[in-house]
């Protein structure tokens, strides 16, 4: 067993069907373990547990909601042979990646009734994920009574949006009544990458204009100015925006209607393909996973992956032009997110012909796979180009330990 840190904080992203979990040492902000419950609710569930010294190992069983998921991942957490602590009580809090919370919080929160209320009253604005953060609270009410627990809402970083940014030209009563507005997501990611830029380039992050893009199966972008974020690319749901993996970010908003009254679709039938039948994957009508569809680019010179990468990478384009317009410049442009930070093919062809803008990359800097923080941009580039490895999971724990000291 390792000695008593100063503060253990494990931290909890529930999706629908899922849980992941770290368990941090803040004394040293280091992993103890972390794994995930796949599959909650189905037939067989897989459980993954990995420390320092236990290789990742993954089981086949039957788990029937998250109550028992996490009672599994309580056992693994202490287990005499591979566990990584002596008792529960070692455990000083729960950090929880949760979604959505309206216009209601601009900062991490101490999860309270009011809390879970304001949650309940935004399922129908993130109906697959704030049902899913709540199964994880109550969980954690049930196996950890006596333990605080906290929250860092995705939308909270975009609170800083000024009217203009996130209001919608539809009728002013849609707002005022039913706030239908944009409120952005992935905002722990781009607020803790926008910090290690700062931090990493020995600059206040006051005095920096940065763009962010988080491209992962869900991609976002963010202009941030003195640290806040002024525009983000998703909007009031995680479907608007840059073209993703399954969803097709920004199109003309007659075109659900259309195909509900040419092709005599349902409502649930068009959210279906929006969201997980197109993008990356309606395109290419290959895969939604960038791997895959790098390897057809590069090693089978397949067209319609490279018809498909050309519009994502477009699209991304696109939004660093505008958010270089709303920044009025731009000092330090980073990529981050599982594609953002292993798809060497993307980020050359997204800052192509960037040079008047001032981003130009170093090609074999670029190309190199490296861990940590790397350096993209080439020594004439004006604009810094930055791959930083996001970690929501310890943003998290950062925000508990803030919160709770």
């Amino acid at each position: 067993m390792e000695k008593r840190g100063k503060m253990r904080i494990l931290v909890l992203n529930c999706g629908s069907s899922s849980i992941k979990y770290q368990l941090i040492d803040m004394e040293t902000e280091s992993l103890m373990a972390e794994g995930i419950v796949e599959k909650i609710g189905e037939d067989i569930a897989l459980f993954t547990y990995k420390s320092e010294k236990y290789t990742k190992k993954k089981r086949e069983m039957v788990v029937d909601n998250h109550e028992q998921g996490l009672q599994l991942i309580l056992e693994a957490l202490i287990d005499p042979a591979n566990g990584v602590l002596n008792g529960l009580d070692e455990i000083d809090a729960v950090g929880h990646r949760l979604v959505h919370a309206g216009e209601h919080y601009s900062d991490a929160v101490k999860v309270t009734e009011h809390v879970i209320q304001v949650m309940q009253e935004c399922v129908s604005l993130a109906p697959l994920h704030n049902p899913a953060n709540l199964k994880g609270i109550e969980a954690v009410k049930v196996n950890m009574p006596n333990c605080p627990q906290c929250g860092v809402f995705d939308t909270a970083f975009h609170q800083t949006m000024p009217a203009m940014a996130y209001l919608y030209p539809l009728p002013l009563e849609l707002y005022t009544n039913y706030k239908i507005r944009r409120y952005g997501f992935h905002g722990t990611s781009h607020k803790y990458v926008s910090l290690k830029a700062a931090e990493f380039l020995q600059r206040p992050l006051e005095s920096l204009k940065i763009i962010t893009c988080h491209l992962g199966n869900g991609a976002s972008m963010t202009a941030i100015k003195n640290g806040k974020s002024i525009d983000t690319s998703m909007g009031f749901t995680p479907l608007e925006g840059l073209m993703m993996g399954t969803r097709c970010g920004d199109i003309d908003p007659a075109i659900p209607i259309h195909l509900q009254q040419q092709l005599g679709l349902s409502v649930d039938e068009v959210n279906n393909i929006l969201n997980k039948k197109s993008g990356m994957l309606g395109l290419s009508h290959i895969s939604n996973d960038m791997r895959e569809i790098e390897n057809e680019v590069l090693v089978k010179n397949n067209p319609k992956a490279i018809m498909a990468l050309d519009v994502y990478c477009y699209r991304i384009k696109k939004y660093i032009g505008s958010y270089f317009a709303v920044l009025n410049g731009l000092d330090v442009l980073v990529f981050t997110g599982g594609v953002g930070e292993n798809m060497p093919i993307l980020r050359e062809q997204v800052c192509r012909d960037l040079e008047a803008i001032g981003i130009k990359l170093n090609l074999e800097e670029n190309s190199q796979r490296t861990d940590g923080i790397q350096v993209l941009s080439a020594n004439d580039s004006s604009v810094t180009v930055l791959k930083i490895p996001t970690n929501e999971e310890l943003m998290i724990a950062r925000e508990t330990k803030r919160l709770l000291s």
